[in-house]
């Protein structure tokens, strides 16, 4: 079973599918589908910690299944009984705290990535870099530094990611790339306020220092 981080409901959370936990423990999917129905719990907490979803069958026709929550899966199985579905369920309440753990530590680079981004863009527009590039500095920036980072743009990391202009590029980097994406922009930052121009800054950060200051 494999515990994924999704956004669901507006939100980052922790899951597991039913097709997962039908596979762990053995059961007919069709038996989790209906242990999922019949559990006697609030209809705010099945919305919360179930959310329906659907997949493709082997003949290719959509089929129900759900994405489960660590409380979803913790109250579905805990009538699930016998010495493997103990340790199953032990294994992945593990695995779920791992995962909240560093779901986590991203939340918390991500705020502090605000607070970068929030002087990174004041810098670029009391430098008159906005003015110049008619509105565009904040994004042409933005690519270049993703281009030392990634090796792509913008444009190009939401189709590698499979999103769509609406959705924020930023949730879906790992901790590690968040910090490599705050500590680039704090320095085009400092170069930025010290009146450098554009074509100043991507030679600093494209040249043979592009591996330290994206380390």
């Amino acid at each position: 079973m494999l515990v994924e981080t999704r956004k669901l409901n507006k939100r980052e959370i922790n899951v597991v599918t039913s097709l997962d936990v039908a596979e762990t423990f053995e059961k007919e999917h069709r038996r989790i589908l209906q242990d999922i129905r019949e559990l006697g719990c609030s209809e705010e907490f099945r919305q919360h910690n179930f959310v329906q979803s659907e997949y493709l069958n082997q003949q290719n026709h959509k089929q129900p299944m759900y994405y489960i929550t660590r409380d979803g899966f913790t109250l579905l199985v805990m009538g699930y009984t016998g010495e493997k579905a103990m340790k199953f369920k032990e294994d992945y309440i593990r695995q779920f705290n791992a995962m909240e753990a560093t779901l986590q530590g991203k939340l918390i680079e991500r705020e502090k990535g605000i607070v970068v981004r929030q002087a990174f863009t004041k810098a670029l527009k009391e430098s008159g870099e906005n003015e110049r590039t008619h509105g565009h500095a904040y994004s042409l920036y933005t690519d270049l530094i993703y281009k030392a980072i990634f090796g792509k743009n913008t444009k190009q990391l939401r189709e590698e990611y499979g999103i769509t202009k609406q959705e924020n590029l930023r949730d879906f980097f790992s901790q590690e790339e968040l910090a490599k994406v705050k500590s680039v922009e704090m320095i085009v930052s400092g170069l930025v306020d010290c009146g450098w121009g554009y074509d100043d800054v991507k030679d600093f950060i494209t040249n043979s220092t592009k591996k330290l200051i994206a380390a």
